[in-house]
């Protein structure tokens, strides 16, 4: 794959282009996807793995493109908000708590996610905050759940 081609994946085509905000449109795309297919979570682990992998090399060819963790880099967005809502129903109240409770955790980083992003290089490094900071949207509504 060449790196124009990473990029793109990366990027979402256009999506990390949006002037304002380009993570929250990112979450937004994959909110968009799981309102229009309600995907089971097998249906969801069969998007979401690849999704993962694939954006791991991408957006570590990315980064040499777009600098360190560009904003515009968003399928770490993608993924993570994906992740935020397996094994959880799949209504739109969760859907949307998850959304939002996955760019909370997003921006305000909690421990150990910043540690995550300043330790973990590349590709790796840009995903993984992300899908740390959906591991604590998808246990809030885990906990909610119980509740």
């Amino acid at each position: 794959m060449t790196q124009s081609f990473l990029k793109h994946i990366a990027t979402l085509g256009f999506i990390g282009y949006m002037p304002v905000a380009p993570g929250t449109w990112g979450t937004a795309l994959a909110f968009l996807l799981a309102i229009s297919l309600r995907p089971d979570d097998l249906t969801l682990s069969m998007i979401l793995l690849p999704s993962f992998l694939l954006g791991i090399m991408a957006s570590h060819n990315a980064e040499k493109i777009l600098g360190k963790d560009s904003p515009r880099i968003v399928i770490d967005e993608f993924c993570g908000y994906l992740l935020s809502i397996a094994f959880v129903p799949k209504s739109i109240a969760y859907l949307i708590a998850g959304f939002v409770l996955f760019r909370i955790f997003d921006v305000m980083k909690p421990f150990p996610i910043r540690r995550i992003e300043q330790r973990v290089p590349g590709g790796a490094g840009i995903m993984l905050d992300d899908i740390m900071a959906a591991v604590y949207a998808n246990i809030f509504m885990q906990a909610w759940i119980f509740l």
